[in-house]
């Protein structure tokens, strides 16, 4: 078995990390290699991608993933961890349990971004266009397979996948999507009219963002990347046609992670 140790950053502490991950899965007898974020996977492709971070490290790693298929498990090292499979405290049982393969497979919708004369983009949780500091509102106009729906005057604006609806568009008043559900959904930050709602379509949709009158630079956010923009331009968002591959323990669950990392319904 080969499994690949994945981080964002490399300083000492990581290093000892991957240096003790090393040893445990050596004298399990499974050979792992090193990668990190800007590096891609090469053939022969591995068994398993182990991110070792946070939510955002694993956001990460779906871009050296890409569309490999590669199933990807998570080992917390940051915060809230909610994309995460285990804790630092569970790493015996976690690579236990990984290497009797007693683990589940999630499939998670990924966004294709696409802005002209730019290569197509992805990302796992959301694609959100945000103003600069000190810029004024953007107006945001949105279309949903070729049709008018409205135009945002507003901080920004957030199409999140099921994954991402527990993330930023959560925290601006989205709502939560199980990750099965087959749809996006879209939300305003800090609208300028209350009556602009989040609003749900299906991933079949072809979604288009244009913005209106720009006064200055703002931000185009795919996930932990973010690209500086400064004119009209028409950004298209659709279900990417490749899923990225979650690594779940049985005794996991949405509703626990929900339950546990956000404490909701208590």
């Amino acid at each position: 078995m080969h499994i690949v140790l994945y981080t964002k950053k490399c300083d000492a502490q990581m290093q000892q990390v991957l240096s003790d991950l090393e040893c445990r899965l050596g004298v399990l007898g499974v050979e792992t290699s090193r990668l990190t974020a800007g590096e891609s996977l090469k053939n022969p492709l591995p068994d398993m991608v182990l991110s070792i971070g946070g939510d955002g490290t694993l956001l990460s790693s779906v871009h050296a993933i890409g569309c490999s298929g590669v199933p990807v498990a998570g080992l917390n090292f940051g915060h809230l961890g909610f994309l995460t499979t285990a804790g630092r405290d569970d790493v015996d049982q976690l690579l236990h349990e990984m290497l009797a393969g007693n683990y589940a497979v999630e499939q998670r919708t990924l966004l294709q971004v696409c802005r002209d004369k730019q290569p197509t983009s992805y990302a796992l949780n959301e694609a959100v266009l945000h103003r600069s500091d000190n810029q004024p509102l953007l107006n945001t106009s949105l279309y949903v397979d070729d049709e008018f729906v409205a135009t945002y005057s507003a901080d920004g604006l957030i199409v999140a996948t099921p994954t991402g609806s527990t993330a930023y568009s959560l925290s601006c008043g989205g709502p939560i999507l199980t990750p099965d559900c087959g749809c996006f959904v879209i939300t305003p930050i800090g609208a300028h009219r209350l009556t602009l709602r989040p609003i749900i379509v299906p991933d079949s949709a072809a979604i288009r963002l244009v913005v209106e009158d720009v006064k200055g630079d703002y931000h185009l956010n795919l996930d932990s990347d973010s690209v500086l923009l400064s004119n009209n331009n028409s950004i298209r968002i659709g279900k990417a046609d490749f899923q990225v591959n979650l690594v779940r323990m049985y005794n996991q669950s949405f509703f626990t992670a929900i339950h546990q990392k956000l404490a909701w319904g208590r």
